[in-house]
């Protein structure tokens, strides 16, 4: 299914607000007018603070939500974890601070027609994408009580967002690697649960690596579509560096590149 292009914008945004969200991780509001009315989910915007020179490249971030108002786009949230001095500095930001932007960018996930049911499964930060998703695939029609979102974590204090998926009508699954919430052990476990008790149209993931590896060959062992978002250091986004490379499944030798090709991507054309 072809995607129309989306016009990418360079602006500046004004911090609306940037609470924590649990641990080390926060959630930015961000006021930018209605640039990112047709924005899709999955899809990811660079971000970098005016009158800092260091970092000197900007950084990426997923679109977590976008926030409308009277079906008019407004503002975007992005959700983050402090693990560097960028997104420490950005930690410190308050109303009213601002933030250059550029985006919306890349490939978003595939909203296919007539789709009834889907599986997400997100770990740790990874969820970031999949709230937009989730409440985009609520307002296309989709069973969200009829389909299932699959958190995965290293404690409970990893687990984030659980009440917005449940505020967009999804059941919610849980696993934590030390049991401290949901059920002990991998999320790929719980997903495998879920798709045994009702096979999905699709199976939506966001997380580290090994997690989708586990995703793609489950998805693969049952037939069901899949598509991964990669988490992956992008130098630039806009595929000028060629850093963020990723193998194609298939003998051309060809590489795919995260930032233009992706984020997103159907997990059977990526070699693991």
């Amino acid at each position: 299914m072809m995607k129309p292009p989306v016009q990418k914008h360079l602006s500046t945004a004004t911090v609306m607000q940037n609470p924590p969200v649990s641990g080390n991780c926060f959630r930015i509001s961000l006021a930018c007018g209605n640039l990112f009315q047709h924005a899709r989910p999955g899809q990811f915007v660079t971000l970098h603070l005016p009158g800092n020179l260091t970092p000197l490249l900007r950084r990426p971030f997923s679109l977590h939500r976008v926030r409308f108002r009277e079906e008019k786009a407004v503002g975007i949230d992005i959700l983050y974890k402090v693990v560097g001095g960028f997104t420490e500095k950005l930690s410190r930001l308050s109303a009213g601070d601002k933030v250059d932007i550029l985006g919306p960018l890349g490939n978003g996930f595939t909203i296919l027609q007539n789709l009834s049911t889907a599986v997400l499964v997100g770990g740790g930060i990874g969820i970031a994408p999949l709230v937009f998703l989730a409440e985009t695939l609520a307002r296309t029609g989709i069973r969200p009580a009829d389909s299932g979102i699959c958190l995965g974590g290293r404690t409970g204090e990893d687990i984030l967002c659980q009440d917005d998926f449940s505020a967009a009508g999804f059941p919610v699954r849980i696993a934590t690697d030390d049991g401290s919430a949901g059920q002990q052990g991998l999320v790929t476990r719980v997903m495998a649960d879920v798709i045994h008790i009702r096979r999905p149209d699709i199976i939506y993931a966001c997380g580290p690596m090994p997690m989708l590896r586990a995703v793609a060959d489950i998805a693969r062992n049952h037939s069901i579509r899949c598509e991964l978002s990669i988490e992956t250091i992008m130098a630039c986004g806009l595929g000028a560096c060629l850093g963020c490379a990723v193998n194609k499944d298939d003998a051309s030798g060809k590489y795919q590149h995260v930032c233009i090709d992706g984020p997103v991507f159907d997990a059977g054309k990526l070699k693991f």
